[in-house]
């Protein structure tokens, strides 16, 4: 542990030159224009003098299932995918923070003022909520799912060479030139070791969760590990709402979620931006799929304009989070990731939480697992229930798609059904698969 806590301070050390001031604020505005948005100069950033966050630096500164279903049945089968999206709209839900209970604030819950710039901006920077101590287990985790990853690729002959001594931040960068989609692979492996448990049922996290949702929280099936290797078309996230990954009945669904680099996250390395104020019409705007040779849907700077009613010369703000630190969003929020143009790879997990009862948008595929029950304040979290569902594995038979075996780097899932596809690629082929079979049912050969 001692040697990789060392490599997590020496990254720290390595700022990549920014400007002090620059980087004790945690979101920084840019116009959409450039293709790596430009820092601001000190002078120019305005900072807030709140101790445990910095207001976003803007040029303006203004169960069921059965649900879930239902409303993916009616979408696929009557092509109505965005229009379904868009005829219904849940704004208070993203936009009124739950009462807030009485007495002192549990341990590590928000003060009431971020609270309301969470519900009013969409997200929320905490640069400082957790220790080195707490994150370091979670970095050795992910150092032994690449582990076993390369081992796996060593033994089927796709590499000559485990690199084994490169490091936290280098190793995996290195497997990936030497195996094209290495970084995919370990995205699809969600394995979800007792490190990882721990940080999503963090019990500082939960109680901030718990000031967004209330008292009973599930953890939602959808949960990333983020391979964000350098300069990787496979791990750069395009504009979208998350909502536009789930099922319709999920714009009824508020989920907190926390994004948490294992990394200094800045413009250099592939930190976030969002686009304030997205998210308070509580719709979901039309996306399109695939962007480039991702799996990845798309939302396009003019649907935003026409749909969700922000300016992307003000309200687009770019946050870089340190590490320690954890941006909070809800689920109609839009963000993107930036390209990584670093030498490192910029590890990230995010994880999400819902009230239990409602509709998880994962297509009927996967349930959510309980994390806290007011009835029950000793519950215990049965996560060997949930970690033994692969979500790979059922979002692929979701769509008809048979994996190619251990060394597949495709993706595939239901919200890609959900959708207009305008470019195909690898990613698509089991939809595609799918249409040229049905053509071929309507119109057979003679």
């Amino acid at each position: 542990m001692l040697s990789l806590v060392r490599q997590v301070a020496r990254r720290r050390s390595q700022l990549c030159g920014l400007p002090a001031l620059v980087r004790a604020s945690p979101c920084l505005h840019h116009s959409t224009g450039a293709t790596q948005p430009p820092l601001h100069t000190a002078s120019s950033v305005r900072l807030e003098s709140r101790s445990r966050t910095s207001r976003p630096t803007c040029n303006s500164m203004s169960s069921s299932v059965a649900s879930g279903l239902s409303s993916y049945s009616s979408m696929a089968s009557t092509g109505a995918g965005p229009a379904t999206a868009l005829a219904d709209a849940a704004p208070d839900l993203y936009t009124i923070p739950p009462p807030s209970p009485r007495g002192e604030r549990k341990p590590g819950q928000l003060e009431q003022w971020q609270v309301k710039q969470y519900f009013e901006d969409g997200f929320l920077v905490v640069p400082d909520f957790f220790t080195p101590e707490e994150l370091a287990p979670v970095c050795e985790a992910v150092e032994e799912c690449v582990d076993v990853l390369a081992n796996r690729l060593y033994d089927g002959g796709k590499i000559a060479d485990k690199c084994e001594n490169a490091g936290f931040y280098k190793r995996l960068t290195l497997l990936e030139k030497q195996f094209k989609g290495t970084a995919v692979l370990l995205h699809k492996m969600g394995a979800l070791p007792p490190a990882f448990r721990q940080l999503w049922a963090n019990e500082r996290l939960l109680n901030v969760v718990e000031q967004f949702i209330g008292p009973n929280i599930a953890g939602n099936p959808v949960w990333n590990l983020r391979t964000k290797t350098p300069s990787n078309e496979q791990t750069t996230v395009p504009w979208h709402q998350d909502n536009s990954y789930f099922d319709p009945s999920a714009l009824h669904t508020l989920m907190p979620t926390a994004w948490i680099p294992l990394i200094d996250a800045n413009t250099t390395n592939g930190c976030m931006q969002m686009v304030r104020g997205g998210h308070r019409k509580g719709v979901t705007a039309t996306h399109t799929c695939c962007a480039g040779g991702t799996w990845y849907v798309d939302l396009s700077e003019d649907e935003m304009v026409k749909t969700l009613g922000v300016d992307m010369e003000r309200d687009v703000c770019t946050c870089e989070v340190p590490y320690g630190g954890v941006l909070l969003l809800n689920n109609a929020v839009p963000h993107r990731s930036l390209e990584n143009f670093s030498n490192d790879v910029r590890w990230s997990l995010d994880l999400r939480w819902q009230v239990p009862d409602k509709p998880n948008g994962f297509y009927g595929l996967k349930d959510s697992v309980l994390m806290r029950s007011e009835a029950d304040p000793s519950l215990e979290i049965d996560w060997e229930e949930f970690a033994l569902v692969d979500r790979t594995k059922l979002q692929e038979r979701d769509v008809g798609w048979e994996s190619e075996g251990a060394f597949d780097t495709t993706i595939h899932g239901p919200w890609m059904r959900r959708w207009e596809i305008v470019h195909h690629n690898k990613h698509t082929a089991s939809l595609l698969d799918q249409s040229d079979s049905m053509e071929s049912s309507l119109h057979p050969r003679t």
